[in-house]
Formats: C-alpha cells, sequence, structure tokens
C-alpha cells in the first residue's frame, strides 16, 4: 500500500503519521493527554538554570565520557568494521542512545547546529553498526553473533528500546529518519524471529515494550503495539531462560505470574518501573482494563507499602529492589535514581488514566526529591544510588561502569516539561507549578498559558490563560496532597465556595486574560513514619511544600549525630542566597540546640560528611 502522510493533533502537537498504518491507535482510553514539551519555555528561577547547566555541563560530560573516556562509541566503530574488541559491559550501546535523545530534547528548544552535527555523527555510526538483517548490537557483533538471541538477560530487546526512544526524539526534533530507519529494521527483524507460532521472549529487563508504542505512534504502524502487547503477555507462563544452567529469578525478572495477576511489586525496580509504564501505553491503546485493574493495584502496593517519604523505590542493594513490605532502611537505601525517574514516567501515566492527583503527588515527590538528588547542582556529577542516611562515604562520580543514571537524567532534565500541562475533552489541567509559557492548540483554538511563581520555595502561583476565541473547557488545577491550607483568587477576588474533584480545583466559569491566583501555605511539616517501617521508630522527618529536607554536616558546625526533634523544637525558614545556589533554609532550635536543614536534593554538594533524612525525635 503506498503510504501517504497525514498532520494528527494530539494536545495541539502535530504528530505526523501514516495512512498506510492503523489510524485507530488514536483511539486511546486516556482521558487526559499531555501537552508536550516542546510547545512549553520553561521561565523559571528554580528550573531555568538546571536546564542551562544541562546544556553546558551534562550534555558534554555524556558526550566526552562516550567519545573519550569509555569504549561506548568506538564499540559502534568496530561493529560496523566488523574488528577490534567490545569495550564495557554488554549493555553499553543503551547509554550512547539515552545521551543522544537527551541531545534531540535539548534541541527541540535549544537549537544547537554543532551538537545536532555531533547527533547526525553518532547516527551514522549506528547506522553502519546494523547488520544486513536489521539487527544492531555492538556486543553480540564483536563477541559472537551465534550467541545472539540465545540469553533472554542480554538486554538486546532492552538496547533496542533506547534506540527507538532516541530515534522517534531525534525524528521529532529534527525530522531525520536516518535512526528512525534502523529502529524499524531491528524491530521487522525481531518480528521474524518472535511472535505468535514463532519463538517466546521474555526480555529480562523491560524497555522495548514501551518504546515499540512510541515507534508505532509516530509511524502509524499498529503492528508494533501487537509486538509489544504479545511481548507483554510472554510472563508468566515458564518461557524465561539464560539459555545456559544459570538460574533465570522469576521474581527479579517480574516473570512469576502473568502481568494482568500483578498484584505486589518484586525484584528489580527499575525492570518494574519499565514495565508498568509499558503495560499502561499498551492498555490505553487496546483497550486492555485487566492491565488498568492490575497497575491500581501495583500503585498501592508500590505507594503505600514499599516507597521512600523522597519517592525513591528499591531497598536492597542486592538485587537492585524490593524485599519485604515496609523494609525500607535508610543507610543501606538503594533507591537507583533510574527506578525515581521511572516512578515519574508511570506516575503520569496513571495520571492520564484517572484525573486524579494523587498520581501527580508522588510524581513531584519522586521529581523533586528522588530524582532530583541524582545529579550535583552544577550537573555534573551522579548517583547512582540515593540513602537517606550517609557515614560521610557516599559522594556523587562523573560517570560509573554502568551508566544509566547519568544518561538517564541527560534525557529526563530536559522533558520535564511534559509533565505540567494535560488536555482532556472537558478540561486543561494544570499538574506541576514551575514558570513557563505554553503555546497549544486546543480544539483548534491557539492558546497561551502562562505561569509565574517562586515554588517549589513559595506557594504563590500566577497563572493567565488566553485564547483567540472562547474555548468550552474547564480549568483544573491541582492542589498538591502536601497543602493543608490555601486560597484561590480571580481576578483580585477570593473565590469562597471551591469545587474541588480528585484533588484538583475546578474552575468552570472562566474568560481568556483571567488573572487566576493560587496561594498555597507552605508550613514546616515534621513527618511521622508509618509504623510498620522499623528503622524510622522514634524518627521524625522535615518536609515543607514538595521538598523533604535533610542535615548534613557541611551546614552544621558539629556533627549531626546527637541532633534531634522534640516536641519542642521550633523551625524558622529564610532563603540562603550564598550556598547551593541558592535555597529555603530550614533553622530548627530546641532549647540551646540550634541546627540547620537543607533540601535533600542539595546534599553531598559541599564538603564530604554525614547526612539524615529521618532525625532522632525525643518526646
Amino acid at each position: 500500500m503506498k503510504q501517504v502522510t497525514k498532520t494528527i493533533f494530539v494536545c495541539g502537537m502535530a504528530l505526523i503519521c501514516y495512512t498506510g498504518g492503523d489510524t485507530t491507535l488514536f483511539a486511546q482510553t486516556k482521558m487526559i493527554n499531555q501537552v508536550d514539551f516542546s510547545q512549553v519555555r520553561i521561565q523559571d528561577d528554580f528550573w531555568s538554570p538546571r536546564l542551562k547547566k544541562h546544556v553546558t555541563n551534562t550534555l558534554p560530560v555524556c558526550i566526552d565520557q562516550i567519545e573519550n573516556k569509555t569504549g561506548r562509541i568506538r564499540n559502534f566503530e568496530n561493529a560496523a568494521k566488523n574488528s577490534g574488541k567490545h569495550s564495557g559491559i554488554f549493555y553499553d550501546d543503551s547509554d550512547v542512545y539515552k545521551a543522544l535523545e537527551g541531545i534531540a530534547y535539548s534541541l527541540i528548544n535549544n537549537p544547537n547546529p554543532e551538537l545536532e552535527k555531533k547527533a547526525d555523527e553518532w547516527i551514522n555510526k549506528m547506522a553502519a553498526a546494523q547488520l544486513p538483517d536489521g539487527y544492531i548490537n555492538t556486543f553480540y557483533t564483536l563477541t559472537g553473533l551465534d550467541k545472539r538471541w540465545t540469553n533472554m538477560d542480554k538486554h538486546e530487546m532492552y538496547c533496542a528500546g533506547h534506540m527507538i526512544e532516541a530515534a522517534v526524539a531525534y525524528y521529532k526534533a529534527t525530522g531525520k529518519r536516518t535512526l528512525l530507519n534502523v529502529s524499524t529494521h531491528m524491530v521487522d527483524h525481531m518480528m521474524t524471529l518472535f511472535g505468535p507460532d514463532k519463538r517466546h521472549w521474555v526480555p529480562g529487563h523491560e524497555e522495548i515494550e514501551l518504546a515499540l508504542v512510541k515507534l508505532a505512534q509516530t509511524t502509524g504502524e499498529s503492528k508494533y503495539v501487537d509486538f509489544a502487547n504479545w511481548l507483554l503477555e510472554q510472563r508468566g507462563h515458564g518461557y524465561g531462560t539464560k539459555g545456559d544452567n544459570s538460574n533465570w529469578d522469576k521474581s527479579y525478572y517480574q516473570d512469576e505470574v502473568p502481568v494482568s495477576e500483578m498484584e505486589s511489586i518484586g525484584g528489580h525496580a527499575v525492570r518494574c518501573m519499565y514495565l508498568y509504564c509499558g503495560m499502561a501505553d499498551v492498555a490505553a491503546i487496546k483497550h486492555n482494563p485487566q492491565y488498568i485493574d492490575a497497575l491500581n493495584r501495583l500503585w498501592t502496593d508500590v505507594v503505600e507499602r514499599n516507597m521512600y517519604i523522597t519517592g525513591g523505590i528499591g531497598s536492597s542493594r542486592h538485587n537492585e529492589g524490593f524485599t519485604e513490605d515496609y523494609d525500607l532502611p535508610n543507610l543501606e537505601a538503594y533507591c537507583e535514581t533510574c527506578a525515581s525517574v521511572g516512578m515519574v514516567l508511570w506516575n503520569h501515566r496513571m495520571n492520564q488514566f484517572t484525573g486524579d492527583s494523587k498520581y501527580i503527588d508522588v510524581l513531584e515527590r519522586s521529581m523533586y526529591n528522588g530524582a532530583l538528588a541524582g545529579i550535583s547542582l552544577n550537573g555534573d556529577r551522579f548517583f547512582y544510588v540515593n540513602p537517606l542516611e550517609s557515614k560521610g562515604d557516599h559522594h556523587r562520580l562523573p560517570w560509573y561502569g554502568c551508566a544509566c543514571c547519568p544518561s538517564q537524567l541527560s534525557r529526563f532534565l530536559p522533558s520535564i516539561g511534559n509533565y505540567i500541562y494535560g488536555i482532556s475533552d472537558n478540561a486543561i489541567w494544570v499538574n506541576l507549578y514551575i514558570g513557563n509559557v505554553a503555546e497549544v492548540n486546543v480544539d483548534g483554538v491557539q492558546v497561551t498559558m502562562k505561569e509565574e511563581t517562586k515554588y517549589p520555595w513559595n506557594g504563590r502561583i500566577k497563572f493567565t490563560i488566553n485564547a483567540d476565541e472562547e474555548i468550552n473547557k474547564e480549568l483544573r488545577l491541582r492542589i498538591p496532597g502536601w497543602c493543608k491550607k490555601y486560597n484561590l483568587f480571580i481576578n483580585g477576588k477570593k473565590v469562597k465556595k471551591l469545587r474541588i474533584d480528585k484533588g484538583y480545583v475546578v474552575i468552570a466559569d472562566w474568560n481568556s486574560g483571567d488573572n487566576i491566583e493560587l496561594d498555597f501555605d507552605m508550613p514546616v511539616e515534621v513527618v511521622k513514619s508509618d509504623a510498620r517501617v522499623k528503622q524510622n521508630i522514634g524518627k521524625r522527618a522535615i518536609q515543607r511544600g514538595p521538598l523533604v529536607y535533610c542535615i548534613e554536616d557541611a551546614q552544621n558546625k558539629d556533627t549531626i549525630e546527637g541532633i534531634y526533634i522534640s516536641p519542642k523544637t521550633s523551625f524558622k525558614t529564610d532563603f540562603n542566597v550564598n550556598l547551593l545556589n541558592g535555597f529555603q533554609q530550614i533553622t530548627a532550635k530546641d532549647g540551646k540546640k540550634t541546627f540547620t536543614l537543607i533540601p535533600y536534593y542539595a546534599w553531598d554538594n559541599m564538603e564530604a560528611g554525614s547526612m539524615k533524612v529521618w532525625i532522632d525525635y525525643k518526646k
């Protein structure tokens, strides 16, 4: 069939689709569609400096490591020549793809000819490394193609998934199809081997599933969603194997039961997050209520029994994941940075299904604490593991042998605009409070939305929306779960009767140009843990707004050992412009003892020292 391009508008974002594919792909069960970050210009004292350092520091670090300090790009060069050795770990291709995705996202809002040239160089090397049959994986090309597709834990589909995500991102940024063509060739190769009436396959590290949905939405080819669905349905039937006598740990690989029967999280945390994202994406297109029911059960298990106050998940270093419910050690916490990013991705999808703000509450907690702690304030050093306590021996590094977290952050940071707004049939949704201007096409009407705020330092938000003509939609503004008291003003007049629906204040009667203001109270809160978390018995944590705070030697004259909180402890806040790029500092006083708390994301940015989130409590 001859394929003719056409443009479909989803939340005002033009997607180039193909009439040769299945246009019913876009009849999704999601009630809310995101406003893409390409339509959002962030202008924010908190986030803008971080995005600038992403361009000036984070991406250059990733490029330098990939090209000069490790053999990651050389692996592609060697694979193209079919000579030389493979350097590093068998999944190292994925780091190059994720960094490339970060470059693509940066180019969308920050065009840079030199950076685009670098990306083209990498893509040409990737294309040259692809075999005639479509297969691309430098590890097996250089160590023995006879062993490819024999071990389900060797990340072949995982690497392919990250290549697909990079290809879609770069196509979106530049319109260039080279890597997109490489990706479709690789997927078509996989589909000649695996699928109904073919070989079984359980990807040891999930990622391919959500990537296939992105590929389907970009090309209009429904077969890629079908393949993603087939891969999900492979789990829980005893097909998983490493191809030798090694043990296939069904719990670790999320392979104990079919995905629609899952009730509790287990095994490797990051793999879980990618799996749940893939399930959500397939469920949205396939209209699969069993998947959504399973995701609801899993969410309850994760958030109520297995999540840290920072929004981090994964308590065990042994399996980079989970042990038992309510086992949340602080010093030994794993809380991989990638898992916190995964919590953002998954909770965003859950909110799109339901319009329930509780998912954005978790997204925000994970983003501002668990994920943001993973990168230094200068944007050039990274945490892989994010404990909630340190003896002074845990520090960010410029790179890792397993560098999934630095490359993950390189693609996550420039895409945070994805999570601010949503559009549904009856409403415009405001989820996050980040200073920005967004230009969106809503039902054929050009709309400009603007947020002005000093969030997360204070809770005052000014929101305006201007439309070329009347829009018959409500405005839904999220009231954060941490907020106990707030006021809403429209054109300077306080609104006394508020309609609240699933954590959103609903404004049905508004006009273009209205000045809407929210004012959230942001007191210091002393948080008590669930009594079943034995590691936190006799301790308290401090939170203000969306930010979790900690105590660190660097800000306190004496060691933090011996510091405690009591019912008599008083707190005051002031903005410290001289430290840590500026932050709202909390000073606590109990009797003659005074100590300082800083946001958790900012710890280990000064001299080495001990740190605690959960502080001893004395009655």
